[in-house]
């Protein structure tokens, strides 16, 4: 009995499902992804507070533009995870100190 075969996919052909490809739109849902969790692990420790924010903060930019350009389902699944944990970590990181806490003032 014949059964049918499943191909091996990369992380860029689920991102690339419409067949084109996407390189600003992937890099900008890849860049959101890194910097949220950056921003999100760096809340356990409130000293690290200006690197969640800051890193936040990016990471929320260019969530939000990425989401403006972005081609396909799985760019926007990775932008909205990757903007929820850049929020988390921006609002921790403000709660614990601020952009600006401690340096200046």
């Amino acid at each position: 009995m014949a059964q049918a075969v499943r191909t091996q996919r990369s992380l860029i052909s689920l991102l690339n499902s419409d067949g084109e490809a996407h390189p600003v739109e992937n890099t900008l849902a890849i860049v959101t992804l890194v910097l949220g969790a950056i921003a999100a692990l760096t809340t356990f420790s409130p000293s690290l507070h200006l690197v969640s924010s800051w890193a936040g903060l990016v990471g929320i930019g260019t969530g939000l533009w990425g989401q403006f350009i972005s081609s396909t389902t799985g760019e926007r699944f990775l932008l909205i995870i990757g903007l929820g944990a850049a929020a988390f970590g921006f609002y921790l990181g403000l709660a614990h100190g601020g952009l600006y806490g401690g340096v200046i003032g």
